[in-house]
Parts: C-alpha cells; structure tokens; sequence
C-alpha cells in the first residue's frame, strides 16, 4: 500500500463531473465512477471533503444574466444546483458503503446539515466524507 501523503483532502470538483459525455445533467454511472473513485481514497484511510459545483444544472451568467435575472436570483439558483449535486454524490457514495453527509451554506434542513466546521471535522474524524453544497450561501461570491 502507498505511503498516505495526507491524511485529511477537500475535492474540488466541478459540476460537469457529474454529467457524464452529455455535458448537463446527472449521468448516474459517472457519478457511481466519482463514488468509486473516492471510496478507494476513503479506504485508503484518508478524511475526504469534497465541494462540489453545479455548472452541469445551472450555468448564471449564460442561462440567467444575460437574460435579464437579478443576481441574487441567479446566485441563489447556483447554490441550489451544488445541493442538486451534492446529494446524487451522497447517494452514490452510500451505495459504496461509505457515510456521507451533506453540508451547505444555505438552510435545506430536509436534506443536508447547516456547515458548522466542529461538526464537519468530527464527521470526518468518524469516517464519513462531507460534501459541501451551496457555497458559502451568500450571494455575488
């Protein structure tokens, strides 16, 4: 087994990992591939976080912007898709036996855990990878 050089990453990944040769949407085998691909990371003994775009869904500037949408509008919908992402991560990572939890910067109680950084790190700490959704939940950033 390879030398662990971290023990504790944060993934950056962009939407469009998510969508597969299409280009938008939700591809369910690429993210299955995103899923298996992490949990040999996971199983390696490493704390993953992983935050996660939402270009694949919602692209603000060329799909509201440039057609007359407020910002905010468009930012709040941006954030809306990283949680749309977040969670077919989530399920796709469960299906691999790994816990997972969903964290965002916004309020989505039904579905994902406000961020708070203890209780991110005492997750990770417990072996389950965290995703965060929504950014930091304020709009123009």
């Amino acid at each position: 087994m390879a030398e662990i050089k971290y023990r504790r990453v944060l993934l950056k990944l962009g939407g469009e990992a998510l969508a597969g040769e299409g280009g938008f949407g939700i591809n369910p085998r690429q993210a299955e591939f995103v899923a298996r691909t992490v949990c040999d990371v996971v199983n390696m003994g490493v704390q993953v976080a992983i935050v996660i775009g939402g270009g694949n869904l919602w692209r603000g500037k060329q799909d509201g912007l440039d057609h007359g949408m407020e910002r905010v509008t468009a930012d709040h919908m941006g954030m809306l898709a990283t949680v749309m992402n977040s969670l077919a991560l989530q399920d796709a990572l469960e299906r691999t036996g790994i816990p997972t939890r969903v964290m965002t910067g916004i309020e989505v109680r039904a579905v994902a855990e406000p961020y708070i950084q203890r209780r991110a790190v005492r997750h990770m700490e417990k072996g389950r990878v965290i995703i965060f959704g929504a950014g930091t939940g304020n709009p123009y950033f």
